[in-house]
């Protein structure tokens, strides 16, 4: 199955670590709309790539941002 890249979104976040039973991952994890979803911790700039058909950049970033953290769409 190939992923159309129109619906892959790549953001830099201030997510720094992750864990099982954190906000982010049960957030992320359980949310009907996103098919797929990673951050590389060890990037400087925490990214975060999720793919989503349904989902906007804007509805990701509110998501992030009502967790506590911080998020920027990179282009």
């Amino acid at each position: 199955m190939e992923t159309d890249l129109d619906k892959i979104y790549i953001f830099k976040t201030n997510i720094a670590q992750l864990c099982t039973d954190c906000k982010v991952t049960k957030t992320l994890g359980n949310h009907a709309d996103i098919l797929q979803w990673s951050v590389d911790t060890e990037d400087i700039d925490c990214v975060l790539r999720i793919v989503s058909e349904t989902l906007t950049a804007a509805t990701i970033i509110n998501i992030i941002n009502s967790l506590g953290h911080e998020c920027q769409e990179l282009n």
